[in-house]
């Protein structure tokens, strides 16, 4: 591609022969140990040296690239220069750059970054790697999309001990920190022996050399009042806590404010240190706390008044998990404030004065109430019971102390059923720990009668704070059921989570099928789908997922008796020990078929069944957890039959491959009948 042999000189300052640590290449005259995968496209090293690439002069769509094996025992950062180019701009399926990292004994290699921006020139990722005892190996995958004319080039890989955020700006791509470009007023790299200032400027601190280099902003061309010139790092990619430190040099003439902040990732800005205003005309140590539950920015900003302002230079940051002061750091833990109310409520309670309120309560398997969301023969919450249901009943649950000062998101899973009226008879408060000042932040409008719906609600308070569920019961003849489960409590905001990887080998169907597969499609595979199916009594009324999102199912009423749907997984790695595979299905309908779980080893004509249900099982989603070992490449199949009428639709969602055997092991033998007996019965 001519556009990537233009960039060879450009990229050729940012390779040094400084000491590389295994699995960092600047792919000059060799690849390093990295390989192409040889299922796939083969990445091709420049004649000339400087960089790797994959592009559609062959066929294919996608190209692999391993690392050599690794083993990383401390905190790590991964540089990655790579340019991304295409002929053109909007297309539903673009062309991608994603890095994965596969660990020894796992099936699934876990997605830590990706990229589909196309560039006139190269970019750098930066990505922390947490330290692990288990070996792995970096996967880089190039997938070129609809574009006839694409192509991805790596130019460096470079991985270092540390972290991400530290850098002393000696290497020219200046550990991904950017500039926020203002018409005025910008960061600029000093030093070097280059006079580019008419600001008197310091040696670095570095090398405490005219050739060492450095941040440095100054109010030369400044022409408004409170210009601002902002430095921002790269985003941090897992959660970090301790202290940032790093030198800088003031000089003012006028007013300069000098501040740090770190930025999530919905724009809120957190302040964490700002100067006093003391002239520092040598290098002085600043130091600053900072917690980062979530993905953050940390930013450098700094306000002139004046075009004789003055300067600011910056040096040598450095990140240690260990508090710059003698706090010992965050002591509150998410799960403190989450609950399944499998065991008992957790750290949940009730107000004595409001009465019974809510109940923790049962179902077993039936055909006419759904039971919990966890597992769908657990325990959840249930309010306005033959215990509680009467006019103007209020049932109130407390959630623990949060501090305060701290981006949350609460998630949770609710169910209506009863009411003529939904609008009001579930709330969620915000209570100040003096209890006297509260705020509703949530209240249910609308929703499907019966169906386990996911709430999510982001809130932040200055103060320490409660969270308070509230289940009104208005008058006798609009008194229903108010059930409540899984409660969750995540730092930051809920958006953080979709700017997150997904987890490796879990499909919950609502963006595709994600890498299963079908033999032929037709209108009786598996289907995607979502809401209630066709066919009254048979089949879910809403996913497992978020209640409104999708699922697979087959539909009976297009297939004739002891006819097959088969669904079939990607090809799975195999590992010494045990595998775990969970997913949650719905089997409900008078005619209701077989579900079949089988396992098939690669080049084995013969499948291996790990499960099976036959009949109608229950009118709620109910999770299957297998435990198997396979040390070869294979594939999973969940096979459903039709059953003996068209009220026989079965449903799947929610799948997750995980390494290890079960935490929680159900009761493995394979029962051939429906449900229980004793239908509809509660259990307090």
């Amino acid at each position: 591609m001519i556009l990537l042999c233009i960039l060879i000189l450009q990229v050729l300052p940012f390779t040094g022969a400084a000491l590389l640590f295994a699995g960092s290449c600047a792919f000059e005259d060799s690849s390093c140990g990295y390989e192409s995968d040889e299922t796939f496209l083969p990445w091709t090293l420049n004649e000339e040296g400087h960089y790797i690439s994959v592009d559609t002069s062959s066929q294919g769509e996608r190209a692999v690239l391993l690392s050599p094996e690794l083993q990383t025992e401390e905190w790590s950062c991964i540089r990655l220069i790579y340019q991304i180019a295409t002929s053109l701009e909007s297309l539903s399926d673009p062309t991608r750059l994603n890095l994965y990292v596969r660990q020894e004994g796992e099936s699934f290699d876990r997605l830590l970054w990706s990229a589909k921006e196309p560039s006139d020139s190269w970019l750098i990722a930066s990505l922390d790697l947490t330290n692990r005892t288990k070996k792995y190996k970096i996967v880089l995958e190039g997938i070129l999309g609809q574009d006839k004319f694409a192509s991805i080039a790596i130019f460096e890989i470079k991985i270092t001990p540390g972290y991400c955020i530290d850098c002393d700006f000696e290497e020219n791509h200046l550990c991904g920190f950017r500039n926020h470009w203002n018409p005025n007023v910008n960061w600029f790299v000093g030093g070097g022996n280059i006079r580019n200032s008419q600001s008197i400027l310091p040696r670095d601190h570095t090398l405490n050399s005219e050739f060492g280099h450095y941040m440095y902003v100054d109010s030369v061309y400044v022409k408004h009042f409170q210009e601002v010139a902002q430095l921002i790092s790269p985003r941090t990619s897992i959660p970090m806590s301790g202290c940032l430190s790093f030198y800088y040099q003031l000089k003012q003439e006028s007013g300069i404010v000098f501040t740090l902040y770190i930025r999530d990732t919905s724009g809120f800005y957190e302040e964490i240190w700002k100067t006093d205003g003391t002239v520092n005309e040598e290098w002085s140590l600043a130091e600053a706390d900072f917690d980062s539950p979530y993905p953050v920015e940390v930013i450098f900003e700094v306000a002139f008044n004046s075009p004789k302002g003055g300067y600011v230079a910056l040096d040598d940051l450095s990140f240690s998990p260990v508090y710059c002061s003698n706090q010992t750091g965050l002591s509150f833990n998410p799960a403190e404030a989450s609950c399944n109310f499998e065991e008992d409520l957790c750290n949940f309670y009730q107000d004595r004065k409001d009465g019974p309120g809510w109940s923790r309560v049962k179902v077993k398997p039936n055909v006419y109430r759904t039971g919990d969301h966890t597992t769908g023969f657990g325990y959840y919450l249930l309010a306005n019971t033959k215990f509680t249901s009467q006019p103007g009943y209020i049932g109130r649950l407390y959630g623990p102390s949060l501090p305060g000062n701290l981006q949350y998101c609460l998630r949770f899973y609710y169910s209506l059923y009863g009411f003529f009226k939904m609008s009001g008879t579930l709330a969620v408060y915000i209570f100040e720990e003096n209890h006297v000042v509260q705020e509703k932040i949530w209240s249910v409008l609308e929703s499907p009668r019966g169906v386990w719906t996911q709430a999510e609600i982001p809130f932040q308070k200055p103060m320490p704070c409660k969270v308070v569920f509230v289940s009104w019961c208005k008058s006798f003849w609009d008194c229903g059921h108010v059930a409540l489960d899984d409660i969750s409590v995540s730092l930051g905001s809920c958006q953080a989570a979709e700017t997150l990887p997904a987890y490796p080998g879990e499909c919950t169907f609502e963006k595709g099928e994600c890498a299963f597969t079908q033999e032929r499609r037709n209108r009786s595979s598996w289907h995607r789908r979502r809401g209630q199916t066709p066919t009254s009594y048979t089949g879910p009324k809403g996913d497992h997922t978020t209640g409104v999102g999708y699922y697979m199912y087959i539909e009976a009423s297009n297939m004739i008796y002891g006819q097959k749907a088969r669904l079939t997984s990607r090809s799975l790695r195999g590992i010494s020990g045990k595998q775990c595979l969970t997913f949650f299905y719905n089997m409900f309908g008078a005619g209701t078929g077989i579900l079949n779980v089988y396992m098939k080893k690669e080049g084995d004509s013969e499948e291996t069944l790990l499960w099976r249900r036959r009949g109608e099982q229950s009118i709620t989603w109910l999770r299957g957890l297998i435990e198997y070992g396979c040390d070869t490449y294979h594939q999973i199949v969940f096979e459903a039959i039709r059953g003996v009428s068209i009220r026989s639709d079965i449903a799947i969602d929610d799948i997750v491959f995980q390494a290890g055997p079960c935490i929680e092991m159900e009761d493995m033998i394979l029962h051939s009948s429906g449900y229980s007996e004793d239908l509809n019965e509660i259990e307090y």
